[in-house]
């Protein structure tokens, strides 16, 4: 599936030097403040109430949540591109942890979808990982009519997680739902050849891309539901 994101936070070094200051100078203070206590001319007290931050909004949490899955399958589709690529030892948990990624997502639709839906979506989102395999298989062997097949049916099955979005939600049109996730199925396979021909640069260039992409497609997601469940939010 495709979508897009964004989010950093820096700490400088002054800052942090600030603070260890800040922080001394408040443990000096409070160890005069104790010793002054017994002698008659103690000042005044001090009490510090600590300030609760607010807890996010319904469409805050729904937001972040969203984000959060969505680039937990970038993850761990990059990380089975790797471990495809190297034949590592590590490939079968890997793609194990992806479809797990899937039904993981399936349930967030749940609650606002019925359990029935979110099955639905999540055996989709499953045969989109199982696909990928014959793509990164072909690429990697260099079979230009398997590739061509296997990409047919990878487009195939982003065009029917497309469709089944569109028709569960009228903030989802199917048109741009298509291209969402043709788009994502683009910027993987080309992200994952790049790594099979060992241009490492290219590959993570377009990862990055496409991590953009699909945190753009999770925040679609998340406004689209926000608005046709108003009342719980």
């Amino acid at each position: 599936m495709h979508i897009q994101r964004k989010a950093a936070f820096r700490v400088s070094a002054v800052s942090v030097a600030a603070a260890v200051a800040l922080a001394g100078g408040l443990l000096a203070a409070t160890s005069l403040s104790a010793n002054a206590e017994s002698a008659p001319t103690a000042a005044h007290s001090h009490s510090v109430t600590a300030i609760k931050p607010k807890p996010a909004s319904a469409e805050t949490q729904l937001h972040v949540a969203m984000r959060t899955l969505w680039d937990q399958h970038m993850a761990w589709t990059w990380s089975t591109v790797v471990a495809f690529a190297e034949d590592s030892p590590a490939l079968d948990a890997t793609i194990t942890r992806l479809l797990r990624n899937q039904a993981d997502i399936g349930d967030a639709f749940a609650p606002f979808y019925g359990d029935d839906a979110a099955a639905q979506l999540t055996e989709l989102l499953q045969t989109h990982i199982t696909q990928a395999v014959p793509v990164l298989t072909a690429a990697k062997s260099g079979d230009t009519a398997a590739l061509q097949a296997a990409l047919a049916d990878w487009h195939a099955n982003a065009r029917d997680i497309a469709d089944f979005l569109a028709a569960a939600n009228p903030a989802w049109p199917q048109q741009d739902m298509r291209e969402m996730m043709a788009t994502h199925i683009d910027q993987t396979t080309a992200y994952a050849a790049a790594f099979l021909g060992a241009d490492y640069e290219a590959a993570i260039s377009t990862f990055d891309e496409a991590q953009a992409h699909m945190a753009h497609m999770a925040d679609v997601l998340s406004a689209g539901v926000i608005a046709q469940f108003k009342k719980q939010f």
